[in-house]
């Protein structure tokens, strides 16, 4: 009987199931849309239930697409929106608030409190005190429902990141776990003795024997008893993690961009964790058996997320799509500049204040040169993060492998390679996320041998060379600069 891999994917807006072959094909896909709430400005929350029932639905319809059973799958790798906080209680297991996304800047005033405290934190966590993390986002949570602190104190209440809530789920309650990737992205973790760190809790007055168990990421959790006695849950990784892992980006130096909501630039640097001076992030990237790999990591907040609001807000295309076939109705974006700075700006300013703004209109401005320039801020913003993280690791980027739906739209990937002067490549499967945890479940199953065998199933399928000259790069990035400065100055 032949054996498949079954990757869930859960993440901002939507859940996918996806069966991966041996060879890392994805034979069949479902996916549900998840809706966001935002209460507030600058709030962006979810139903912790209807992600779960997200989860339910596509596991199930990817079986029936694929007229497979439980059966003929080998494990199940899981990854998730990282930093998303859920909190619920022990008895009903039901949320006792929304989800808080990664996105939302509500505890940021809790983040300002502890400003004096930022040294302290990235020298244990590798990471700044913000509001993107899910430590504030919990101490939120807290502070928001009726005894919140006390029934955390009793012990009533759990608490985790996107992952640990889909395994609980899973599993009838009976795994209560995250792996080093997601912990690492709480603030509550040393990410030097991997473990919770007590001083981080008391700092954020959060109980620390509430918090789940930590695992590695390729680990044999439990099974997913909801729907099958003999499945197990192998692989678990926030998604960045995963798609460095899916990138084949195995060696230190190894660097990948994903283009989705936000983008996320992440570098394998090896074995020991290095601490950034220019507001990069350091992570774990995973743990297999006794072997830790860190990843420097810079995100920008909104990256393809600026074509669904031209598309849902401003109304100026119909499709994402439609953004491409804009681009290139104009010779140039005659001199407009986008800064979509919707809810701060991340690495390396780390501005949480700031809004969007626009530079450079006039009379002639058209909205084909709107959309090009929307396209261009998120390889401007890439560059911003990928600049410091060369700067900071000493280590050159010759090829930038890439993945994500904004990867589809040819000019913004064009654009990228010319500004970076550095050839992009796109992977065969750009299902990178999904396919990482897939690799880490198989390799805690059997289903793989070795890291050798996985980078066998790895493919190029297209790349991007520089078109434009250095001189016009470094002119573009000029002005890009100077509207970064003057939206920065304004707020």
């Amino acid at each position: 009987m032949s054996k498949y891999i079954l990757a869930i994917d859960q993440g901002t807006t939507s859940t996918r199931a996806i069966i991966f072959d041996r060879q890392s094909v994805p034979l069949y896909m479902a996916q549900r849309e998840v809706k966001c709430f935002y209460p507030k400005s600058g709030w962006v929350e979810s139903d912790a239930l209807e992600i779960w029932v997200s989860v339910i639905d596509v596991i199930n319809e990817v079986l029936v697409k694929a007229n497979l059973t439980f059966s003929n799958i080998d494990s199940i790798g899981i990854t998730n929106q990282r930093e998303t906080t859920v909190i619920w209680d022990k008895k009903t297991g039901m949320p006792v608030y929304h989800a808080i996304i990664w996105q939302s800047r509500q505890s940021k005033e809790i983040c300002d409190k502890l400003e004096d405290k930022k040294g302290f934190i990235h020298k244990r966590t590798g990471l700044l005190i913000n509001p993107y993390f899910s430590a504030s986002k919990i101490r939120f949570i807290l502070d928001n429902i009726k005894d919140g602190q006390k029934r955390a104190i009793n012990g009533e209440l759990m608490v985790g990141t996107i992952d640990t809530w889909i395994m609980y789920k899973m599993s009838h309650g009976n795994i209560y776990a995250t792996d080093v990737s997601n912990a690492s992205r709480t603030l509550l973790f040393n990410i030097f003795e991997k473990k919770w760190d007590k001083d981080l809790c008391d700092l954020f007055n959060i109980p620390i024997e509430i918090l789940p168990e930590v695992k590695p990421s390729s680990f044999e959790y439990g099974f997913a008893s909801f729907f099958s006695n003999n499945v197990k849950i192998c692989g678990v990784a926030g998604d960045q993690q995963a798609a460095l892992f899916g990138q084949a980006c195995f060696k230190k130096g190894d660097s990948k961009n994903t283009y989705g909501t936000g983008c996320f630039m992440l570098m394998n640097i090896g074995k020991e964790p290095i601490l950034s001076k220019n507001g990069l992030l350091t992570t774990i990237a995973w743990q297999i058996g006794d072997e830790t790999i860190y990843a420097m990591e810079g995100s920008v907040f909104i990256g393809g997320a600026v074509v669904q609001w031209l598309r849902d807000e401003m109304k100026m295309i119909s499709t994402s799509a439609e953004s491409e076939d804009f681009a290139y109705k104009c010779e140039d974006t005659n001199g407009i500049y986008v800064v979509p700075a919707f809810v701060g700006l991340g690495t390396p300013y780390w501005q949480n204040d700031v809004r969007g703004s626009v530079f450079g209109l006039t009379r002639g401005s058209n909205r084909y040169q709107f959309v090009r320039a929307c396209l261009e801020s998120i390889a401007y913003q890439s560059k911003d993060v990928i600049d410091i993280i060369k700067e900071d690791t000493k280590l050159d980027i010759t090829c930038l492998k890439v993945d994500g739906g904004a990867t589809d739209n040819n000019y913004l990937m064009q654009f990228q390679s010319d500004i970076l002067q550095t050839t992009i490549s796109l992977p065969k499967c750009i299902e990178t996320t999904a396919l990482g945890v897939s690799y880490l479940s198989g390799l805690a199953s059997g289903y793989y041998k070795s890291l050798e065998d996985i980078h066998s199933c790895y493919y190029s399928k297209k790349q991007f060379r520089p078109l434009m000259s250095k001189n016009k790069a470094i002119e573009k990035c000029e002005g890009w600069r100077k509207a970064i400065n003057a939206t920065i100055a304004f707020k």
